[in-house]
Parts: C-alpha cells; structure tokens; sequence
C-alpha cells in the first residue's frame, strides 16, 4: 500500500467513524435545545395564514406522535442515529409529505454548479497569484499590482454580495438580483436556459470568488516562502532548468499540500459557507434550504443537511489522507 500501513488506515477509519458520531449527535440536541416547538410553529403559520385552524392542540399532538417527537430524547436518538445509518433522512416537518433527501436532491445540483465551480476558481487564482508574490521572478509590476486582488479579502461573502446587487443589479442593471433561472424557461439542455443560469450565478459566484481568493493566495505566499530556500529548489537553479519549471514543478507543487487540504475541508462544508449568499440571492441550494429549516425549526430537515455536510467533510478528509503519499512521495505512514 505505498507509504500506508494497515494499522494506520484502520485508525482513519475509526476516526472517521468517531466523526461522524459526534457531529450527529451535536446536530440532534442543538435544535432541541433551541426555544420553540416545531409542530407548534407549523400551526402557528397555518393559523396566520387561514386566520383560524380547528382542533389546533389535538392537531400538534397527532403531529407530534407522526413524527415521533412525544418520545423521551432517548428513544428519538436511537431512531435518529438508525435512520441516519440507512440514509433515511425522514419526512419535513414544516413541508410534510415531502421527505427531506427529495428536497435536497432537488436544492443539491444548484450548490454544486455555483459554489464547487466558485470554490475551484478561487482556489486556481488564489494560488496562483500567492505564488506569483513570493515568486522572485515575477516581474515588479505586477508584483506590486498582485496586492489589489486582495481588496476585498476581509469582507464578509453577504456583505460583498450586497454591493455586488447595489452596483450590478439595481444601479447598471446588468445582471438579476436574485433567483437562479429567468421565467417561463423550459428547463433542460437548451442554450435559453443554460445562458439563464450562467447570468444568474455571476453575482453570487463572484462573491464567493473575490472574497475567498485572498485567503488561498496569503497561504500559499507563506508556503511559497518557505519552500524558496530548500535544497531541492537551490539544485534545481543550479541545474539551469527554465524558470517556469522550477516555479511549477518545484516551488508550487511542493507549496500546493496544505492548500489541497484546506481545499478539501471547505469543499466538504461548502454549504455551511454558502447559506447567507444563497439567502441573500435567494439561491435555490442548500445552503438555502438550511435557512428555511431554522427559521421553521424543521428538525428533520436540519438534522438531514447537516448529517449531509459531516458526511462528506469526513469522507473527504479520509480520502485525502489516504492519497497524501501520492501527492507527496516524501510523506509516509510505514514505521521506521
């Protein structure tokens, strides 16, 4: 197995497995520690929107026992972590009969399409131009331009979002402000409806792109740095290689590990980090269906995404710790 020892990939596992335990177990009580009672507040809308509901108390109770939330906590954790195992994510609360893995399926492809291509765009570019930084090569001037990028780093995705709308939306009027398709658009494999999409995920991709990519070019500058004075990059100079191959092949992807795996963290919660600009866009992802099952208190739904995004953290991190020998042959697992 390479670099990799059996003992230690049955310890990733268990750690993967311990993972995802505690964050399902984390994500079962929080809700029920919060003020407020679901079933009651799906009355409660009802009743404002009908202005009166009858029988509304035996209502909340025959709701109550449907989904199981008259039992003792006890017994709705073990119904909760059995279902959990069988990827049986339930039926919402606040959208009953519709069950929650369909409601996610049907958010999840808007997720994937704005924020994993946004991630990847930001990290490409981040890199990129962290490594140009601290490259000695580059040339003064666009070192000294490099820097701008960054601007807008320290402000939050919602709030650069906000300006985004402000300035391209209300004032030039060049792309919607919100939603994620225009109207009466036949959804499929057309270019009407491609080109739709595509015009309204600029803003909010652009948001997520401009205020992440500082991050990955700061990283990379300092990993950059680091590895300008080792052994390897001396030799290759010596060597006479084109400067282009030692910046690629010797600096960037010796730098490259720790972005690769922060890379891999934030594409396994990228949801978490996507819920205030899909709200703010009113984006139809998950991250904006997480916001309507808190302001609901829809459990199930909350317990369904979020078991969704531990899910995938550990997978992700398990995976790359696996692959970390073949994306550095200098790091090992096998005892010496």
């Amino acid at each position: 197995m390479g670099g990799l020892t059996w003992n230690y990939v049955l310890k990733r596992i268990g750690m993967w497995f311990l993972t995802i335990w505690l964050g399902t177990t984390i994500i079962f009580l929080i809700p029920r520690l919060a003020p407020g009672d679901p079933v009651a507040g799906v009355i409660s809308r009802m009743t404002a929107q009908s202005g009166y509901v009858e029988n509304s108390a035996q209502l909340i109770n025959a709701w109550r026992a449907r989904f199981g939330l008259d039992q003792p906590w006890p017994v709705q954790y073990v119904t909760y972590v059995v279902n959990s195992l069988r990827f049986d994510l339930g039926y919402s609360l606040a959208n009953f009969p519709s069950r929650v893995e369909d409601m996610v399926v049907q958010a999840l492809p808007w997720t994937v399409g704005l924020l994993l291509v946004a991630t990847l765009i930001s990290f490409v570019l981040g890199n990129t131009i962290g490594a140009l930084m601290a490259w000695e090569r580059t040339p003064a001037g666009i070192r000294n331009l490099l820097p701008v990028t960054l601007t807008f780093t320290s402000i939050p995705f919602f709030m650069l979002g906000i300006l985004l709308i402000y300035v391209f939306a209300f004032g030039l009027r060049w792309f919607p402000a919100s939603g994620s398709v225009g109207r009466g658009l036949t959804a499929g494999l057309n270019w009407p409806y491609i080109a739709s999409v595509l015009h309204h995920a600029v803003l909010p991709a652009t948001a997520i792109v401009i205020a992440s990519m500082g991050f990955w070019a700061l990283g990379m500058r300092g990993m950059m740095i680091t590895t300008a004075g080792e052994d390897y990059m001396i030799l290759a100079q010596a060597k006479g290689l084109k400067p282009s191959r030692i910046f690629w092949l010797y600096g960037v992807r010796n730098s490259i590990l720790p972005q690769v795996t922060a890379l891999t963290l934030s594409l396994g919660g990228i949801v978490g980090g996507a819920v205030l600009v899909e709200y703010i866009f009113a984006y139809p992802g998950v991250g904006y269906l997480l916001y309507q099952g808190i302001v609901t208190s829809d459990y199930t739904l909350i317990q369904g995404i979020v078991f969704m995004l531990v899910f995938t953290t550990a997978t992700f991190v398990l995976i790359l710790d696996l692959l970390y020998p073949l994306i550095d042959p200098r790091i090992t697992y096998e005892r010496g």
